[in-house]
Parts: structure tokens; sequence; C-alpha cells
């Protein structure tokens, strides 16, 4: 049985509890991380969740999103994961982190602090999906993903949503070496066009920046 890390809105730790029923409808504050992973021309990697997930199954997401363990950090828990759901290794880089909660369907609902880690894949060729974690893949550009979005906010992962309107925030040591990919990702327009979506998703604006 997993157990995930609450926290308070400080991303305090306050204790443990079972994963499903911090997923229940109005939820737990937990932690969790997602993964954004870019090839060098600048792509993002997308997959779509195993149809076999409790919550949004089938919907488009970043590249891996998941929960940090007791005595891990966003940075080693991510890098933990990642050749779990792809069957590769990549060194990531902490961005930022922001709370939210979002109801599915009546069936449960995340409520989560949830990091946002970088990295850069050198040989794409290597990824193995894991099935029961990943149902397909897709590399897209800013333009074409958040054309993507406009059209059809419902087929994307609300967090990986949120993800992307902060980018702008992450950490600005960390901009130097992701220069050559973030400057293509950090645009004016970003924000003012992910704002819509962010609504079809949020109705009551339960997101937030942390710092």
């Amino acid at each position: 049985m997993e157990y995930l890390i609450l926290v308070d809105s400080n991303d305090n730790p306050i204790g443990t509890e079972e994963k499903v029923k911090c997923h229940l409808p109005n939820g737990k504050l937990h932690r969790a991380f997602t993964i954004l992973l870019f090839n060098r021309d600048g792509k993002l990697l997308l997959t779509q969740r195993s149809m076999d997930k409790m919550l949004w199954p089938g919907d488009w997401d970043g590249t891996v999103a998941s929960h940090p363990r007791q005595s891990e950090t966003y940075v080693s828990s991510a890098e933990r994961r990642l050749p779990e759901e792809l069957g590769i290794s990549c060194k990531l880089d902490y961005l930022f982190k922001f709370e939210y909660h979002v109801p599915y369907k009546g069936i449960g609902s995340e409520n989560e602090v949830c990091g946002t880690l970088i990295g850069i894949v050198d040989d794409p060729t290597k990824i193995k999906l894991v099935k029961e974690e990943i149902k397909d893949i897709k590399w897209d550009t800013l333009d074409d993903l958040l054309n993507d979005i406009k059209k059809s906010p419902q087929i994307y992962c609300p967090w990986m949503i949120v993800a992307l309107y902060f980018l702008s925030e992450s950490k600005k040591d960390i901009l130097p070496q992701h220069s050559s990919i973030l400057n293509k990702w950090i645009r004016e327009d970003v924000k003012q066009i992910l704002e819509k979506p962010l609504k079809h998703h949020f109705p009551d604006n339960k997101w937030e920046l942390k710092k």
C-alpha cells in the first residue's frame, strides 16, 4: 500500500496517508511532482495516461506526474520515477511549485502541492513505455500544444496546464542552463492563451504559485 506525504499550504510535512484516501473527492493536500522533458529541438514530451488510471484516464499530461516518498526531494523522487514509466533516466532540475485542487467527475480529486521539474532527453529512441502507466506519447512545439489546448482543454490534465502557465516563474538560476529550451516556451502571450483552458478546469480558481 502506497502512502503519500501530507503537507500544509506552505509544503511542510504533517503526516502520511494512503494514496487512495488522498484522492477522494474532497482530497487531502499532499506532495506531488510533474516532469517536463524536452528534446534538443525544444519539443515537449507529452504522455497519454493509461486507461487503467482512476483519475483522468486517457488524458494528455506532461511527461510524468507522481508523488515523492518520505526522505525524497522533488528532484530525487522525479529522477526515481522517470525510468519506472518511460524506461529512461535523465538529470532533472527544479523550477517552481504550485498548489491546486481539482475534482474529477465525482470519482476523486487531486489536491496537491506540486513541484515542477525540467530535463532534456539526449536520446529519445531509448524511451520504452510502461503500458500500465502510459498509453502513448507525442512531441509538441509550444504553438502546436497551445492550439490543441485551446481547441480541446478537456483532454489535457489540469496540473500540466498550470505548470505551463507558471513557466515564467522558474528559478532564475535555472534559466541559463535551460535557456535554449525555456526561451521557446516562456512567451508573453502564453498566460493569456491558457487563462480560458484553466477556467475550464478550475471554475473556482483553486490554483496558485507557491514561493
